[in-house]
């Protein structure tokens, strides 16, 4: 009874994501066919167990009792009611202040505010040299920065938003005057006055691995809201954050534009 609980409850969670079109703040919509398969084998495996547990009910008449049948379906709900119930939180900049004000990049100190927390996340800059060995690590970045540091201008969109960010960390000299243009939600600097980030959460495989992706910006003409959508433009240079004590890759903004919150606000790691 009890592997089919689990396995219902599994079973009814996911559906309830999928259904409700929440999913993709969960996992990186490029794995979700992994997320369908283990849906239906999971319900087929749930079948098979609640056709052992019947068979065991006819077999065991202490399970005849009205007590027992009021159990077994009261037994049955709770995934239906944890389905129904799941919470799905969009994150905003309530949840960077939650963390409090250290943004550590992947210069060693990422990992150890990870094991710390006990989380993987992670900063500022996506970093996904963990999957790759350090030759091809290189290899990968070496050649996607490349790709648009022969653009002038460079659009970062949904799709190219993780990947561009982390070039863009990896190689800050080299971006450096750069011009580019991307939207992200406001989080104001609480120590730097007129000073604020623009940020998107980002998703590099699931959930467990998710965190905090964008540029300080510099030069703002105006200030807005903590979770306001902007759309920025400007020229990348690099400022020595005291706090920080290290070089940040920083937008100077020549333009700023308030737009509407995307429909899926959050960006994924494309590989």
């Amino acid at each position: 009874m009890i592997r089919f609980l689990v396995l219902i409850s599994y079973f009814g969670m996911t559906f309830y994501l999928h259904l409700t079109g929440k999913l993709n703040q969960y996992i990186n919509m490029q794995y979700s066919y992994l997320a369908y398969i283990s849906m239906v084998l999971c319900f087929i495996f749930a079948i098979i167990q609640l056709y052992i547990w019947m068979k065991q009910v006819k077999t065991h008449s202490h399970l005849n009792s009205r007590l027992a049948k009021v159990t077994s379906i009261a037994l049955l709900a709770i995934p239906i009611v944890v389905g129904l119930a799941f919470p799905t939180v969009s994150l905003d900049s309530q949840t960077v202040s939650a963390k409090g004000y250290h943004f550590p990049l992947s210069d060693g100190t990422n990992l150890a505010i990870q094991a710390s927390e006990g989380t993987r996340s992670q900063y500022l800059k996506p970093d996904t040299s963990s999957y790759f060995s350090k030759s091809a690590y290189e290899k990968e970045m070496r050649t996607t920065a490349d790709t648009y540091l022969t653009q002038d201008q460079i659009l970062i969109t949904d799709e190219n938003y993780m990947e561009v960010m982390e070039a863009i960390y990896d190689y800050p000299s080299e971006f450096e005057g750069k011009t580019i243009q991307f939207t992200g939600f406001v989080y104001k600097d609480p120590i730097h006055e007129n000073s604020q980030f623009l940020f998107r959460f980002g998703i590099i495989h699931c959930i467990a691995d998710s965190g905090v992706y964008g540029l300080l910006t510099k030069g703002n003409t105006r200030q807005y809201e903590n979770n306001t959508w902007i759309t920025a433009k400007g020229k990348l240079i690099n400022y020595y954050h005291k706090e920080l004590k290290q070089k940040l890759p920083t937008l100077e903004v020549e333009s700023f534009t308030k737009v509407d919150k995307p429909e899926n606000p959050y960006v994924y790691r494309a590989f």
